[in-house]
């Protein structure tokens, strides 16, 4: 695993913003929940970086404020240990996909300054959902702009080729092969339940092995 150590030259590029995670459990959850999954989504791929909650330095100006996105996807930077993403250590490659999930201390002026920064630093697709409203937003870059999504309700995203669904009041997300997006103890549950189907398979063969031994006990050997 890579690891980006800190040299003395970024010591102005402090890799807190001294700012919490998340404000409620519900943010937290979504956070969680679309950052893990895109971890498994791409955890055979070594050059596709995923992060949450990490601070993004564009350029090497104290100038300009860093935003740490929920979760942020990178195409072409290994997977690593970074206390936070200064982009001129990374071949100067921006995040290409960025999700925020929104609070009630988010404003709209706070959003709109995201926005404005997603869209002048490179991000190719920007999403926004919020829980309490649930309510998804997305853009795509086309040329130096972000513009607006139309229709998020059954959207799949170019780069990620995930899908969203926002019927029944809760976002759905699907992976490429159809399978949903699910919690840590989802997850854990659903391989619980898959090597329970597993082992009820084996006893079954098991039992069908032992009782064609009886009936060669009993008969002889089958006829082929």
């Amino acid at each position: 695993m890579t690891t980006f150590f800190r040299t003395d030259a970024d010591l102005h590029f402090p890799d807190s913003d001294g700012k919490p995670m998340a404000d409620n459990t519900e943010q937290f959850r979504w956070i969680v929940l679309i950052k893990e999954n895109l971890e498994i989504l791409f955890a055979d791929q070594p050059n596709v970086f995923v992060a949450g909650d990490l601070l993004w330095f564009p350029v090497k100006s104290r100038l300009i404020s860093p935003v740490a996105p929920d979760t942020m996807v990178v195409f072409g930077r290994p997977k690593g240990r970074r206390g936070s993403y200064k982009q001129w250590q990374e071949d100067n490659i921006a995040p290409q996909v960025v999700y925020e999930i929104l609070s009630p201390s988010n404003n709209a002026d706070e959003m709109e300054r995201k926005l404005e920064f997603y869209q002048t630093y490179g991000v190719e697709e920007y999403y926004q959902y919020d829980p309490d409203r649930y309510e998804l937003k997305g853009w795509r870059r086309q040329g130096e702009q972000l513009l607006p999504i139309a229709q998020m309700d059954g959207w799949t995203s170019p780069l990620l080729g995930i899908r969203f669904a926002v019927g029944n009041h809760e976002l759905v997300i699907y992976r490429p092969d159809g399978r949903q997006f699910l919690s840590p103890v989802e997850l854990e549950q659903r391989a619980e339940q898959e090597h329970q189907r597993a082992e009820q398979a084996e006893q079954q063969l098991q039992d069908m092995q032992a009782l064609l031994q009886q009936y060669r006990d009993r008969f002889g050997e089958l006829d082929s």
